[in-house]
């Protein structure tokens, strides 16, 4: 059993992902930043902390995360202005690693996307390209920290039923459920051969704790 926190809590994937790890036998707080959302996060299984970490300076973050053994980052912006993006995506982002380290929550897994990096080839008038610079950074940030990561990339996100199964060898992305995501992740953390490996995927034919597997 592990205290896991949920930095994302009310978005799409977080409250898939915390009724899985309640299920496990985990402590689970998702981070939520609208109060009215904590009905929503207590149905889960969870217990809901209501901050903005926008807002929050590392060392505030770093007293949400001091009881937490593992963080799992499932926040963002969504889209909108440039500005907003890079302050959840890569600012928040950013700090949430230092508060980690800080807060010695060694375990640390960062939801990503196919294809994030510095030579992620978006160009700067598209929309995309704050969120691509934000998500590179911030991947890069984590992988230098003093902590058990894994960054996990799944291609384009749909709404699709769960099927329990992806393919974690692709060149190329297509597309994967919220839900199996949300399922790659819980795997993740219960297996120490993911730690410090960059995990990217689409749904696909081969089991999750298989595909996983180093």
């Amino acid at each position: 059993m592990a205290n896991i926190t949920i930095i994302g809590g009310h978005g799409k994937v977080g409250l898939l992902l915390a009724p899985l790890l309640v299920e496990a036998g985990h402590d689970v707080t998702s981070v939520i930043r609208n109060p009215d959302h904590s009905d929503d996060i207590t149905a889960t299984g969870a217990t809901p902390l209501v901050a903005d970490v926008a807002a929050s300076g590392t060392d505030e973050i770093t007293e949400l995360l001091a009881d937490s053994d593992a963080v799992v980052w499932s926040a963002g912006a969504g889209g909108g202005s440039a500005e907003r993006t890079y302050a959840v995506d890569r600012d928040a982002a950013i700090r949430s690693i230092d508060a980690a380290v800080a807060a010695e929550a060694r375990r640390y897994v960062m939801v990503s996307y196919f294809g994030a990096g510095p030579d992620h080839g978006v160009d700067p008038s598209d929309d995309f390209f704050a969120y691509a610079e934000s998500k590179a950074a911030a991947d890069e940030h984590l992988r230098a920290a003093e902590l058990d990561w894994t960054i996990l990339a799944p291609s384009a996100l749909t709404l699709d039923e769960p099927t329990g199964r992806i393919d974690a060898n692709a060149e190329k992305g297509s597309s994967v459920s919220r839900a199996d995501v949300a399922a790659v992740v819980a795997a993740v953390l219960a297996d120490p051969s993911t730690i410090r490996r960059t995990i990217s995927f689409n749904n696909g034919d081969e089991p999750i704790a298989d595909a996983i597997r180093a």
